[in-house]
């Protein structure tokens, strides 16, 4: 079974490449997210008789034996199909217009810095002389203008233009476009407006001009992008930040824009369990406390440079280790014993592994216990040295999918820290 699909809050190019993904590859069962955007809702509930897609509870994951991903590669932002994560055997084939490195592991990729995922697949359609219909065309152009801003944002390039105009002269129709991608601007979304220029602030961080604004929200109030750009435009600032506290729905969402050269959004956003671009990006966050948020969002312009509070500030010590030549049943006892999720495995003084309680599932018989842990620890161990931020920790722990991380200096292990240790500085700080 083949399956192609994407991240969670969908948009159009993500939904467009993934029409595109399944005309590409015909076998392929095209599968949507639960979260899509507003926007794409509505396409969809008009056009779900000419795109017809599956979703996650229709798949069987044991069955899956090719995987198409687009636009993005990160295991965290695919919904439950990341189930299928640590498959043996699954092909991967990626498309991604994002020049960051995610964690997920293609066969095969094709990833490459420009506006809009889709103009990748359209330079693949218009090689395999594939015949697109208009509403075909109409939603790859929806896709394409809505990741570049029509053609504005600065990521845009050349061929994001020349895709365009393809898509053009096979018949998209600019009205339906500009139907689904005029922005809601309404009676709450011009209060949230008032209220962030009422309590506006610009600061000078890192050279550039920045307005971050804390607000708390009441209710939902949806289309927030929307407010953060035109509040960057009136503010006349390099970059504005959103913090909603949403008390409804008890979390924290982060926007951000920019039109700076140099000070890319979607990297301050992926570090905080995000996405997004150069120019715009966003993050959804459990219940954090929106001081801390405003902090990190400045450290990150900064550049990740080394915090009041330091890594040896939070760190658990002594540490807890054993030889590598323990047996996994001791291991086990010990993490019972102990209360703790996982070990650092020493030899000599230095670090080889790291065994934890997800390894415990690799067992598949009970004689195995008997084995040295050496046979199923990680060897690729991600450590911290004892002077990085919580920040970087943090952003280790979501790239990395890790629970903690050994402090190490000089080869020496000082101390661990904990997914709960760097939390508590964020006040569990979170991706949603």
């Amino acid at each position: 079974m083949q399956v192609v699909t994407t991240h969670k809050n969908t948009d159009f190019d993500a939904m467009a490449s993934t029409i595109a993904a399944s005309i590409l590859y015909p076998e392929a069962v095209p599968v949507l997210p639960k979260q899509v955007n507003p926007n794409v809702k509505a396409f969809l509930s008009i056009h779900k008789d000419i795109f017809k897609t599956s979703s996650f509870d229709d798949i069987p994951l044991d069955d899956v034996k090719r995987l198409i991903v687009v636009d993005i590669n990160s295991w965290g932002r695919l919904g439950r199909i990341r189930g299928l994560k640590k498959s043996k055997n699954l092909e991967i084939l990626l498309w991604d217009h994002h020049s960051n490195v995610g964690d997920i592991k293609p066969t095969w990729k094709c990833q490459e810095p420009v506006g809009a995922n889709i103009t990748l697949m359209v330079r693949q359609l218009k090689q395999e002389k594939k015949i697109l219909t208009p509403i075909q065309a109409t939603l790859f152009l929806a896709g394409l203008y809505e990741d570049t801003g029509n053609l504005t944002f600065p990521a845009s390039t050349a061929e994001d233009a020349y895709a365009a105009a393809y898509l053009l002269e096979r018949k998209a129709d600019l009205n339906i476009i500009s139907s689904f991608l005029r922005p809601a601007y309404g009676e709450k979304q011009k209060n949230v407006l008032f209220e962030m220029l009422r309590s506006a602030k610009r600061d000078k961080v890192n050279g550039y001009s920045v307005s971050l604004n804390k607000l708390n929200l009441k209710d939902y109030v949806d289309n927030l992008a929307v407010v953060v750009h035109m509040y960057r435009e009136i503010l006349n600032v390099d970059a504005a930040f959103g913090i909603f506290m949403d008390e409804e729905r008890n979390r924290c969402m982060i926007i951000g824009r920019s039109n700076a050269d140099g000070l890319d959004i979607g990297l301050i956003m992926r570090s905080m369990g995000g996405g997004g671009h150069p120019a715009a990006g966003s993050a959804v966050l459990k219940p954090v406390n929106p001081d801390a948020v405003e902090d990190m969002i400045r450290e990150l312009i900064q550049g990740n440079q080394q915090a009041s509070v330091q890594i040896s500030d939070l760190m658990s010590f002594p540490v807890y280790t054993v030889p590598p030549d323990t047996s996994m049943k001791k291991v086990a006892s010990m993490l019972r014993k102990k209360g703790c999720t996982g070990f650092p495995v020493v030899e000599d003084g230095k670090l080889v592994g790291m065994i934890s309680r997800r390894d415990f599932k690799k067992l598949k018989k009970e004689s195995q216990l008997k084995a040295p842990v050496k046979a199923f620890m990680k060897t690729d161990v991600m450590t911290i040295a004892p002077g990085k931020s919580p920040t970087e920790a943090a952003r280790l722990m979501v790239k990395h999918d890790i629970g903690r991380l050994p402090v190490v200096e000089n080869e020496n292990i000082l101390g661990i820290l904990t997914r709960s240790d760097t939390m508590l500085y964020f006040y569990y700080l979170l991706p949603d």
